[in-house]
């Protein structure tokens, strides 16, 4: 049996522990500052039977939930963004998004408290967000080079991660610029090794390419579903997913390519904020 406490370099093995941020006070008025992009004015009661609901399927699937009880700013109920965690430690990444600066010292000190050690950060001017980042496995990083992922950022993960991982940087496109800002992870999720969930209209080729290399198999999102999070999925285990209700065609598509697929509400807490399942959730330790 293993006896890791941390590293989650997979998108796709089991998930062990998860750090989540359940909405509170500064959730709630995330609509006051048009800097922080939410759609409308949040409903918290709302918001926080939503994320109850995703920690219920969390914790029954096998994941210990571990809550993050530090208030910050809105984005900090994303944990997925601030940081990676690796099998040397936690990484502390630099947010493009400016009210997200600081988040990830946040994050740092809980792990810290919790025996991870600081394995490296990003610094200015380098910046780098965990939603351009995914693990193709678990020597393998793919980096998006976006609004809120530069050059320099992922060049210092490069400098950072290697020899042990290979580090291969993709841009992605511009679409409706930082209003409607596009991630990596926002046109991909992996389900399994051989799975993945994808938007194509988005997608870089040169990724594309990869994934055909590895015979990866691709469920499109339609266009109907990709703003309410259809290609925001979480994998908990191999091909077990979790997913943003109402999606129904990304969820039957899914579960035609042999998924089990688990939803949960996420209007408050994830489309009004446009974080899915994935960015509410930062694995600790997966495998």
């Amino acid at each position: 049996m293993s006896t890791r406490t941390f590293g989650a370099q997979s998108m796709t093995t089991q998930l062990r522990d998860v750090l989540v941020k359940r909405p509170a006070a500064a959730f709630g008025a995330a609509f006051d500052d048009p800097a922080h992009g939410y759609l409308h004015p949040v409903d918290l009661d709302a918001a926080q039977r939503e994320h109850d609901a995703l920690t219920t399927i969390l914790a029954e699937l096998g994941a210990t939930v571990h809550e993050l009880d530090s208030e910050y700013d809105p984005d900090l109920t994303y944990t997925f963004d601030p940081a990676l965690v690796t099998d040397r430690g936690v990484l502390p990444l630099l947010a493009g998004k400016p009210n997200r600066v600081g988040e990830e010292l946040v994050i740092e000190r809980w792990c810290n408290e919790h025996g991870i050690p600081t394995a490296g950060r990003i610094e200015s001017p380098g910046t780098a967000e965990g939603g351009d980042t995914f693990w193709l496995d678990e020597r393998t990083l793919c980096v998006g080079r976006t609004l809120r992922t530069n050059r320099a950022g992922a060049a210092q993960l490069r400098s950072i991660l290697e020899p042990e991982v290979e580090v291969e940087i993709f841009d992605v496109p511009y679409w409706k610029g930082g209003g409607e800002l596009v991630h990596l992870m926002s046109v991909i999720s992996p389900i399994a090794d051989d799975l993945a969930v994808v938007f194509l209209p988005l997608f870089p080729c040169g990724l594309l390419e990869l994934l055909q290399e590895r015979g990866v198999r691709l469920v499109g999102v339609p266009e109907e579903e990709y703003l309410s999070l259809g290609c925001n999925v979480l994998a908990v285990s191999p091909g077990v997913a979790v997913v943003a209700d109402g999606n129904p065609v990304t969820r039957a598509r899914l579960e035609a390519a042999g998924a089990e697929v688990h939803a949960f509400p996420a209007g408050q807490v994830g489309v009004n904020g446009s974080g899915g399942p994935t960015c509410l959730t930062r694995p600790i330790l997966r495998g």
